[in-house]
């Protein structure tokens, strides 16, 4: 009696992790515990992938949960005398091999698009290009650098001026910037955006995104990048055109102010 409430046990717990698991994955939305609202122009090709990727991930949970308790149920009965071992079977290798393979090529050519629109194809007739990027972000230990170009898009002009930890951009545009990083591996990571790209010692990566609504996001390092990881946290604030040309210039303004407010 005691061995068959341990197996009875044991099978329902191994149960309610799928089904748990499941259940959760379904009902977050409901709970608020999902994305964050998106406000960028690819977001939802990022969420759509994430979808996509979701479906076989699933499919391998369940199968993995269902064949532990069929395993269970198969095994785990008292039976005398040695273990019967397997060395060994190739069709079955070959089964679980191709399975994940096509799904890999699949997936692998079902987010090109997506990956071509955000990584390849960069805004380059608009206002703003990765040869006329809107600023050049540095991310150091621990803190996030924007340094905006002077009236002719020279970054290294003396009316170039930075801004420290906030970004600001117009709504309704696509944004392009440089990025770098002056020490470690950091992330840029902004998630109503679904906008996450490594900066990486040594290189300049050009970055675009388009927010679709005004307002201020987090600004999140995603890269654990040393003790102060924690607080290299910025703010990327989208405004109106108008707000956006006011601050701009009345950042020039008080570039040559010298902290007066004449």
């Amino acid at each position: 009696m005691g061995k068959f409430l341990l197996r009875l046990t044991t099978i329902v717990l191994f149960l309610l992790v799928p089904v748990l698991g499941t259940w959760t994955f379904f009902k977050a939305p409901d709970w608020g515990w999902w994305f964050p609202q998106n406000v960028s122009s690819f977001g939802g090709d990022i969420d759509h992938l994430f979808y996509v990727l979701s479906v076989p991930i699933l499919i391998t949970f369940l199968g993995t949960e269902f064949v532990l308790v069929w395993c269970i149920l198969r095994f785990s009965s008292d039976k005398p005398g040695k273990a019967d071992f397997v060395h060994g079977n190739h069709r079955l290798e070959l089964i679980w091999t191709a399975i994940p393979s096509v799904v890999l090529v699949a997936l692998v050519f079902g987010q090109m698009g997506a990956w071509t629109h955000i990584k390849i194809d960069m805004p380059r007739d608009g206002e703003f290009s990765p040869e006329h990027p809107i600023a050049e972000v540095y991310a150091s230990q621990f803190d996030w650098r924007f340094r905006y170009p002077d009236e002719s898009g020279n970054f290294r002009g003396i009316d170039a001026f930075e801004s420290a930890f906030d970004f600001y951009v117009p709504v309704d545009t696509k944004v392009v910037f440089q990025l770098r990083s002056r020490d470690v591996l950091h992330s840029f990571f902004v998630p109503e955006f679904r906008l996450k790209q490594d900066a990486v010692p040594g290189m300049t990566i050009p970055v675009w995104f388009e927010a679709t609504k005004a307002g201020t996001y987090d600004l999140i390092c995603a890269e654990l990048c040393g003790w102060g990881h924690y607080k290299m946290a910025g703010r990327v604030h989208v405004l109106p055109r108008a707000d956006y040309d006011d601050w701009v210039a009345q950042q020039r303004v008080a570039l040559y102010s010298n902290g007066s407010d004449d």
